[in-house]
């Protein structure tokens, strides 16, 4: 049962991280332009803030539950969140490289990425309350505790890949340091276009 546990975990965060976002998007943009090294740095403080930032949401899962505006509070979060990492992107896509990068500074980002990561409070509700309802995990302490670390298992694994990912198509197809730049960018204005066309519509029809 404990390493089942642990496994449904891995699983059910690892498929949490696989679509783009503001987590795995950042990451794509540290190891383009600070390397691997740097990145395994910010995946490692971000996995561990992980499993604290899972435990907290599980328990209070019921909780957040009954906040009805929550929902619209995390999409205003999460429009703020992409502008400014759309215009700070955008901002040094033209900027080269540095050579040397001290290893603290991916590890503050990592934390900090951690512990601002409201997108995932709605997926731990869902899939949190999914998963206890269901009885695939029992919500015990230990047992919430051995979820949490396989969850932080799976955060893991799922921008490992994306990193390993990142230096895969920069090595392969020899693309500029501007043009991945640019395009993160972009896809962080188009979140943030998305999150705000959603908020405008439910002002509208709200």
């Amino acid at each position: 049962m404990i390493f089942l546990t642990f496994f449904i975990g891995v699983i059910a965060n690892f498929i949490g991280y696989v679509p783009p976002g503001n987590i795995n998007l950042a990451l794509v943009k540290i190891t383009i332009n600070r390397g691997f090294k740097q990145a395994m740095m910010f995946i490692i403080s971000f996995s561990a803030v992980e499993f604290f930032f899972t435990w907290f949401i599980m328990h209070a899962a019921k909780w957040l539950a009954t906040q009805v505006k929550l929902d619209m509070i995390i999409d205003w979060i999460m429009l703020v969140l992409f502008t400014v990492l759309g215009i700070v992107t955008w901002i040094n896509r033209s900027k080269a490289p540095k050579t040397n990068y001290s290893e603290s500074a991916s590890i503050k980002y990592g934390i900090l990425l951690g512990i601002v990561n409201p997108v995932q409070i709605p997926f731990w509700m869902i899939t949190g309350t999914y998963l206890i309802t269901h009885e695939w995990i029992v919500a015990g302490q230990i047992a919430l505790i051995i979820f949490s670390v396989g969850a932080a298992a799976g955060a893991f694994l799922a921008l490992f890949l994306y990193a390993k990912f990142a230096q895969y198509i920069q090595s392969k197809f020899a693309l500029s340091t501007k043009l991945i730049n640019t395009s993160i960018a972009i896809l962080f204005f188009a979140f943030a276009g998305y999150d705000l066309v959603k908020q405008v519509y439910h002002l509208v029809h709200g």
